[in-house]
């Protein structure tokens, strides 16, 4: 295993509403300097739901996406307010953005975007067991609520409307996980 590069400094260098942008000067093992760059959220990461009506239904929403500056396919997802663990913000984000609640909620894995540059973690929840449930969030309009079945991941995956990794990954993930229940 490689030795960890030393941090010698970082330093904000532009901050927004969700975001800092950090400089940060590093010292590797072999004494080669670098200046990094990274996105820094404030915050304990956040949550992307899979929430499964049933063992081949999966709940997906149509929400405006900023970045691409379209309606995109995504999964529910959303920050970790303080004070939350993963499991308590991905059942109050299935409860704000689809109308339900989960009773059976399985923590999956980890993720990433872009660890060359954003510090963000992602943390994928399953979410079984569905009931209605309602409260509300902080959505600027009523997301599209659509059903999808994990039977026809293959063509799914192919929709023009759904680009995100996270959500891709997350699919596949649930597919696997919930065949060998």
């Amino acid at each position: 295993m490689k030795k960890k590069p030393i941090v010698t400094n970082i330093k904000n260098i532009a901050t927004t509403k969700f975001f800092n942008i950090q400089s940060m000067d590093i010292e590797f093992s072999n004494g080669e300097k670098r200046q990094y760059e990274r996105l820094k959220p404030d915050g304990d990461g956040a949550v992307l739901v899979i929430p499964m009506l049933d063992d081949d239904t999966v709940l997906m929403i149509y929400e405006y996406s900023g970045g691409t500056d379209r309606y995109e396919l995504a999964l529910t997802k959303g920050k970790i307010d303080a004070g939350e663990s993963p499991i308590e913000a991905a059942n109050r984000e299935l409860i704000e953005e689809i109308g339900y609640g989960a009773r059976q909620l399985s923590f999956v894995k980890t993720m990433t975007l872009a660890p060359g540059y954003q510090s963000n973690f992602t943390h994928i929840i399953l979410a079984q067991d569905l009931y209605k449930d309602s409260a509300q969030g902080d959505e600027p309009e009523p997301l599209e609520v659509v059903k999808h079945k994990l039977s026809d991941l293959e063509n799914l995956v192919y929709n023009e409307d759904l680009t995100e990794a996270r959500t891709i990954a997350a699919l596949y993930m649930a597919k696997e996980i919930i065949r060998n229940q």
